[in-house]
């Protein structure tokens, strides 16, 4: 299959997943209200606190292990991929045991204090149901590595369709046991059995598709698990910025202007990022490809992928800034039925930094694709860090619009630092990426005109 349709693949199987999983979200909330009532779903909401939590012991390691993977097998390195492997799998399992001791202790500690015994929920079914999702949760620890499988052999697409699936089997599974008016231990019970036989089927269906393993068996390296500790800490620190950003912007805000000016800053900034899921849908279609011709060494198509995505995207937060200055207030206040006054200039201030993330979150995935996120993580942090410091200082001084020049700083902090650098990796200059860019934009216009041209002629 051709770069071409590999991206048009994956394209649509992304699509259809984002699908899928906002269905997942919302379909299943009146079901759960009807058979359980808001309070008791609402203290259900609360317990799966828990796992999500512990899926946070993860340490980026999953990551390291895979990126490394498409690496040394792009690169032909066969044997070394297989070693990859081997020592991923064996590190991971070491985090999943030592998850599996934190949740151990701290569903323990949470009983022995009563915390269970204050809830609406009996504590015992209660105990029993997190510890089925944890141990749900704890699976997915080895998804990211199996990925790999079907990256390098250049089938993300099949990779992207089998996970929506099991997003749909979780979403037809947990209807079917509220239908049948069942509790959250029949609920936790049916998506753990839901990831039981998912995992069992993309494991083995990756190592088919990958072929790798039935000519190379793998050993354990302590140089590529030395390699992996290293980089899966650096992982870490890819969320950990954006836990400083988001939660401590919201702290802060609450702290200098209280509690309604926290729900229009957060409404606001929610409704103004909506776009950005589509733009976000770019990098699970084209990094697969990315990745993999690095992994090669063909940096001539690496970098065309690179140009175009980041022009893509950058075109496609122009018409989201657009249609949302034209109309995102408007339904602002359909949406919090006018109970909410927005000033327009937080609006424009939250929407314009779209086109700035646009930017940098696009060049982000150039880190990870070199297997390099080090850096980008130490610039998230600091961004992070002067982010929250502004929007503290500018709230005291201009309240909401503070707040909001305060937060979109973030994005044009991460624009001056993360583009450049992005560049580097990809040996180019920012002025190569511009013109380059729009030349490899000319010849693609070019070339779908013609194609259209020939079709009509063919009819």
């Amino acid at each position: 299959m051709s770069l071409k349709k590999r991206v048009l693949s994956n394209g649509l199987a992304s699509v259809f997943q984002k699908g899928i999983r906002v269905l997942e979200q919302l379909f299943l909330v009146p079901f759960f209200i009807s058979a359980w009532g808001a309070a008791y779903y609402g203290e259900w909401l609360t317990l799966t606190i828990i796992p999500s939590v512990i899926a946070f012991s993860n340490l980026g390691f999953g990551s390291a292990a895979a990126n490394s993977f498409v690496l040394s097998y792009a690169a032909g390195r066969r044997q070394e991929a297989a070693n990859i492997s081997k020592t991923g799998v064996y590190i991971i399992s070491v985090m999943v045991l030592v998850a599996m001791l934190i949740s151990i202790i701290a569903v323990l500690t949470l009983d022995y204090f009563h915390v269970f015994d204050k809830s609406l929920i009996d504590s015992q079914e209660a105990i029993l149901a997190v510890s089925i999702l944890i141990f749900s949760q704890l699976l997915t620890f080895y998804l990211q590595l199996i990925e790999a499988y079907y990256r390098a052999a250049e089938k993300a697409a099949l990779s992207i369709n089998l996970i929506t699936s099991k997003a749909a089997g979780n979403l037809l599974a947990g209807l079917l046991v509220l239908l049948l008016g069942y509790g959250i231990v029949e609920f936790a019970i049916s998506q753990l059995l839901v990831m039981l036989v998912f995992m069992i089927i993309y494991w083995f269906k990756g190592r088919q598709v990958i072929g790798l393993f039935k000519i190379h068996s793998g050993k354990k390296d302590n140089t590529i698990l030395k390699g992996i500790t290293t980089k899966g800490l650096s992982y870490l620190m890819l969320p950990l910025w954006q836990i400083i950003y988001f939660q401590g912007t919201t702290f802060v805000v609450r702290i200098v202007l209280g509690p309604e000016a926290v729900a229009i800053f957060n409404t606001v900034r929610t409704l103004s990022r909506s776009f950005n899921q589509l733009l976000y849908m770019v990098e699970p279609t084209v990094f697969p490809e990315l990745i993999n011709q690095i992994g090669k060494g063909d940096w001539k198509t690496a970098k065309k992928i690179f140009r175009l995505s980041i022009l893509g995207v950058f075109a496609l937060s122009v018409v989201g800034f657009v249609f949302l200055a034209l109309f995102g207030l408007w339904f602002y206040r359909i949406w919090t039925n006018n109970e909410l006054e927005v000033p327009e200039a937080m609006w424009y201030l939250f929407i314009s930094g779209m086109l700035l993330n646009a930017l940098w979150y696009t060049t982000e995935m150039v880190f990870r694709a070199v297997n390099e996120p080090k850096k980008m993580g130490f610039y998230g942090v600091i961004a992070a860090v002067i982010s929250v410091f502004l929007t503290y200082l500018l709230s005291k001084q201009i309240g909401l619009i503070g707040a909001a020049l305060g937060a979109v700083s973030l994005d044009l902090i991460l624009v001056f630092l993360v583009m450049p650098e992005g560049c580097k990796i990809m040996r180019m200059s920012f002025k190569e990426l511009i013109i380059d860019g729009f030349t490899d934009l000319k010849v693609f216009i070019t070339n779908w005109q013609d194609k259209r041209r020939g079709i009509k002629k063919e009819g």
